[in-house]
């Protein structure tokens, strides 16, 4: 009898957790490869579930692909690894009739990694041969936060063999996928992909593993299954726990089976003694067959207040319009800067930018000197966020508190790790990427939270990316702006370009993007901060013939000023030629300088009005 076959009869115990048994025995690092080095500690613990009671079990395989096992640097060991797996799980079987399952683990966790998809659905088409071949009862797919990584799995699964699929999702909200998905839908569509079982796994303890299934109706042509953790996991003396009565997890067992599961067992914190405790409930249970699922109360979500301003990438798609940046004090003095943005602003800035304590040196909260601008002088302003400084949840709540204070420019980037500044022993945190964060920045916009929860009201941000065409080959950084435009970015800020030719190469690689750019300009201000950028500030490039120019004026604070001043009117003259949006980055508070090339611009749209009138 094969696996599906028993479900339609039976509800079936599947085993628990391998890492955190793996764990307790000080075993930390791969726990794949634990299949080739200790087979007998794999096979005591596949023994140990079989005692308990499973019916089937799990191969030790769930990070066991290329692009995982090359953390450890054992990527050229995926067939003896996923070979040894299935050799260990039939010996542990022997005669029984327990089922196995080929275990295959989610490649994306909750931060999608930098590999494509493609090479995700590649790794996972390698190790899947070899668990087909290796005459597996199905294969399990587990621990998936990413339901497009999911769908394209099981996609392409379902065209290499008609052997039992199980999909299964993970969750931070019970009933709620991280796109934002309810888990029923989600589940539906799993079934429609070919999935043969589907269901939850890991993350949530068996309180709100039963809660998401509450208003999950019995599909009509796939199975349910669902592997809890044993509960919310804890940290003591440094080490994950899970406290978790065993008594307890079994009567869980038993409501899962209630609200229709049939396949049930455990993840992360569960042990051999969870299974046979939930086993011993279990077996003389009928599965269910009809169930009444609760209608989920549906959240109205408000629509975003519309912007009072325009946002500037649709503003820069018709005319000329100036960013500002001005770096907030590194001190407590703030009237310099205050009186500064005001002069910036009133010059015509559409807005004033601010870092978020750029080159990882601490400085004024950019939200706190925003909120005194726009709130005392009424001055737009738009902050950039860093992935360095804040973990998921610092960022969402900090996002939320921007949006209540009504600021909707954001410029989210990566962020200078922390080695290159004050405190070179600060952990950097780096939870997401830039083209992450502008996505999860674009799912707040839809009401929905980095966890998939609802927000009842959605935020309004325009969302700006950086650009670095300061490297050897500009086709590359034009590639990852396309992927940035796929990720939600509306316009792009450069870095300062100190070339005529560097911007005129700009425009002819990035005339056929979607979403505008705003060229970078900043004003030299001597000869030694010329060299400081050239050689030392990531991302920026000088000429040479600059360098020179301003090495000839060394020593003269007036005339390297002055210099300062023609180089970037001359890089205004082919800027405003092919790009709407100039950037001007404002060299250490030197805003005298900023208004002048404001001014500059100025004369130059007017003299272009000219002509064309004349025409």
């Amino acid at each position: 009898m094969g696996l599906l076959e028993a479900l339609k009869s039976k509800v079936l115990t599947a085993d628990g957790a391998m890492g955190t048994l793996l764990y307790a025995y000080g075993l930390d690092n791969c726990h794949e490869e634990m299949n080739i080095i200790r087979p007998d500690l794999i096979e005591k613990i596949h023994h140990e579930y079989i005692t308990a009671g499973a019916d089937v079990i799990q191969t030790n395989t769930y990070g066991a692909n290329a692009i995982k096992l090359a953390r450890y640097g054992l990527e050229d060991k995926v067939i003896e690894i996923n070979e040894a797996a299935l050799s260990i799980a039939k010996n542990a079987v022997g005669t029984g009739n327990q089922f196995i399952l080929g275990s295959i683990g989610a490649i994306r966790g909750v931060r999608k990694s930098d590999v494509t998809l493609e090479e995700i659905l590649a790794a996972i088409k390698e190790q899947a041969k070899i668990l087909i071949e290796g005459k597996v009862d199905g294969l399990l797919l587990e621990t998936y936060y990413d339901f497009e990584e999911l769908s394209e799995t099981i996609k392409l699964l379902r065209k290499e063999t008609s052997l039992p699929i199980i999909a299964q999702v993970s969750m931070h909200e019970p009933g709620i996928l991280v796109n934002g998905m309810n888990l029923n839908d989600a589940l539906k569509v799993l079934q429609d992909l070919g999935a043969d079982i589907v269901g939850v796994n890991c993350r949530l303890g068996p309180h709100h593993t039963i809660q998401a299934f509450e208003g999950v109706e019995l599909p009509d042509k796939a199975f349910l299954s669902a592997y809890p953790n044993a509960s919310l996991l804890d940290i003591e003396e440094g080490r994950v726990i899970y406290e978790s009565e065993i008594d307890y997890f079994a009567r869980a067992a038993v409501r899962l089976r209630n609200q229709g599961v049939r396949l049930i067992g455990g993840c992360c914190g569960t042990t051999p003694k969870h299974i046979e405790a939930a086993k011993k409930l279990l077996k003389s249970l009928d599965p269910i067959k009809v169930k009444d699922a609760v209608v989920q109360k549906e959240i109205f979500i408000q629509e975003a207040e519309p912007s009072i301003l325009e946002p500037l990438h649709e503003k820069v798609k018709r005319e000329r319009s100036v960013i500002v940046e001005l770096d907030t004090p590194r001190h407590l003095e703030i009237e310099a800067f205050v009186e500064g943005a005001k002069l910036l602003y009133s010059e015509g800035a559409d807005i004033i930018m601010m870092a978020d304590n750029s080159l990882a040196s601490p400085r004024i909260s950019n939200i706190a000197m925003g909120s005194i601008l726009k709130l005392q002088h009424g001055i737009r302003v738009m902050p950039h966020i860093t992935c360095r400084d804040r973990n998921l949840i610092g960022l969402q709540s900090h996002l939320m508190g921007l949006n209540a204070l009504g600021f909707h420019d954001i410029l989210a980037v990566t962020g200078d790790p922390t080695k290159v500044g004050d405190f070179p022993g600060a952990t950097s945190v780096y939870d997401v990427s830039s083209m992450e964060l502008i996505s999860l920045i674009k799912q707040l916009n839809e009401g929905i939270s980095f966890s998939g929860k609802p927000l009842r009201k959605k935020a309004n941000f325009s969302v700006a990316a950086a650009f670095n065409p300061n490297v050897r080959v500009l086709d590359r950084a034009v590639a990852r702006l396309e992927k940035k435009i796929e990720h939600g970015a509306d316009y792009f800020i450069s870095q300062p370009v100190y070339t005529i030719e560097k911007i005129e190469e700009i425009y002819e690689a990035t005339k056929h993007l979607s979403a505008p750019i705003y060229i970078g300009i900043m004003p030299l201000t001597s000869y030694r901060s010329a060299e400081f950028l050239h050689h030392e500030v990531p991302g920026i490039k000088l000429s040479e013939e600059v360098l020179e120019r301003m090495k000839a004026c060394d020593g003269d604070k007036v005339k390297e000023a002055a210099e300062g001043i023609a180089i970037a009117k001359e890089l205004l003259d082919t800027a405003a030629k092919y790009f709407n949006g100039i950037y001007l980055i404002t060299p250490f508070i030197r805003y005298e300088m900023t208004i002048q090339l404001m001014q500059y611009i100025n004369q130059l749209d007017e003299q272009n009005k000219g002509v064309k009138a004349n025409v």
